[in-house]
């Protein structure tokens, strides 16, 4: 049906292809934007930092005070342990010598060479070997730890957390602390 000017009244299959240009441009953009977001958060991810939430009481009172369900949320630093560097009293993420498809989260207690304590070993006294490290939770008895399985290679560091950022009340940045009696031993310890 054609109007007075004579003009039909569909619109103008200029202006519809106009349209699907335009949309094909968007659809282009966004996927190229898409392309470069994915490998640049992987890899920050993957080399830089990541966020992690702490769950369960073996870090206690320190991480998840409160317990139940409120959990800490941590900011893990990997670019720090790029080099396995990591000092006594850190808060590390390590991947699970037991189970290697889970992380955990400990403070590392003994550096290698360190001779450590033990609480519950199969060893009273450990001398860490070289390229490893002694970790524990800060909840003895409610963590599984080098207490269970021993020294645990540094090649199982994936990071270090830095800051805790959830809940907001708990922001903070985390410094590297020992419990009390914990640590390596005195070299006048081990002589007595």
């Amino acid at each position: 049906m054609a109007d007075e000017s004579g003009r039909c009244g569909l619109p103008c299959w200029s202006a519809m292809a106009q349209q699907a240009t335009a949309g094909r441009r968007c659809l282009r953009a966004f996927v190229s934007g898409f392309f470069v977001a994915v490998p640049v958060t992987v890899t920050f991810l993957d080399r830089f930092a990541y966020v992690a939430r702490v769950e369960g009481s073996s870090m206690q009172p320190f991480l998840n005070p409160e317990g139940g369900s409120k959990c800490d949320v941590v900011l893990l630093n990997r670019w720090s342990v790029r080099n396995y560097q990591v000092q006594r009293g850190d808060i590390v993420s390590v991947v699970s010598p037991r189970n290697p498809k889970q992380k955990i989260i400990k403070r590392v207690i003994g550096l290698e060479g360190d001779f450590i304590r033990t609480l519950a070993y199969k060893n009273r006294y450990v001398r860490v070997p070289d390229g490893h490290f002694w970790i524990e939770g800060d909840h003895h008895g409610h963590s599984l730890d080098s207490n269970s399985f021993g020294p645990v290679s540094v090649g199982l560091l994936h990071g270090r957390a830095s800051h805790i950022i959830w809940p907001p009340n708990r922001w903070q940045r985390i410094t590297a602390s020992l419990p009390a009696n914990r640590g390596p031993l005195d070299t006048d310890e081990e002589e007595d």
